[in-house]
């Protein structure tokens, strides 16, 4: 059985599977690596607009393997650094991806697996999931995952939860930016759904130029430079393609042509 799987369920979708369920889709050393070269491959591919990373089995993702740390725990400094470094790149391959991500987290999300969904653009959980950034616990800290997180749940709530590695639910995990949206047991792929057809009325190029908007404005100081700066990027936006259609489309009242069924013109 493999520990990925890639899927394609709908046009435009590809769905990132993490399909050790025996394991509590616990990630180790290959796992990184076949993730990372996953998602490139998916990022590298023009027919793909959005991909959504979930988990087989009762849990989204336990974090770190307790097999592949016990190993880390004898090997040395410089292979625990290229372990390390494999983590970061992951991290930032999904963070950066020009695609939408979207997190759908059942069961578990513990450590690593928390960083993985703080990575994501949306975020929906099952209302019986339970959270941890549980690395003290072990004598470890969420190094590799923390600027991801702290992105995600700001400072203050990391403060307490890099601290205590106290077990949380959906509902503290909405409250503190981690899910944006917390749904009932089984409904996960339901509400991907509806998420799904709400994409597909948005113009897919602008949706990208949009994610890089905010890497660009995001912590920057708000004075000239940065109104220069956005000032600049909507005005070559208005001259594109997508915008001239999406305008024509709108004083037309027809669909615009990225929208199933829209007009091709």
């Amino acid at each position: 059985m493999t520990d990925l799987l890639l899927q394609y369920r709908a046009p435009g979708v590809a769905w990132i599977v993490l399909n050790r369920p025996d394991r509590h889709n616990a990630f180790d050393d290959h796992l990184i690596a076949d993730l990372t070269a996953m998602i490139e491959t998916v990022e590298a591919d023009k027919t793909i607009h959005t991909i959504i990373l979930t988990g087989n089995g009762p849990s989204f993702s336990a974090g770190a393997d307790l097999g592949w740390m016990k190993r880390a725990a004898q090997a040395s400094l410089e292979a625990n650094m290229a372990d390390a470094e494999a983590l970061a790149r992951l991290l930032h391959t999904l963070n950066a991806a020009t695609k939408t991500t979207i997190a759908l987290v059942q069961g578990a999300a513990f450590g690593g697996g928390v960083g993985l969904i703080a990575c994501c653009d949306i975020a929906i959980g099952s209302a019986d999931t339970k959270f941890a950034l549980s690395e003290v616990r072990l004598g470890l800290i969420p190094a590799a995952i923390s600027p991801f997180v702290i992105a995600a749940i700001g400072s203050r709530a990391a403060r307490r939860y890099f601290q205590t590695a106290e077990t949380f639910g959906s509902d503290e995990a909405l409250r503190i930016g981690l899910l944006h949206e917390v749904v009932p047991a089984g409904e996960l792929e339901n509400r991907a759904d509806a998420l799904l057809a709400a994409l597909d009325k948005t113009a897919p190029m602008a949706r990208k130029d949009a994610k890089q908007l905010i890497h660009d404005v995001a912590g920057k100081p708000i004075d000239g430079e940065l109104a220069a700066f956005t000032a600049g990027r909507i005005a070559s936006i208005r001259a594109g393609d997508e915008a001239r259609e999406g305008l024509a489309a709108f004083f037309a009242k027809r669909p615009a042509n990225w929208i199933s069924g829209g007009s091709k013109k």
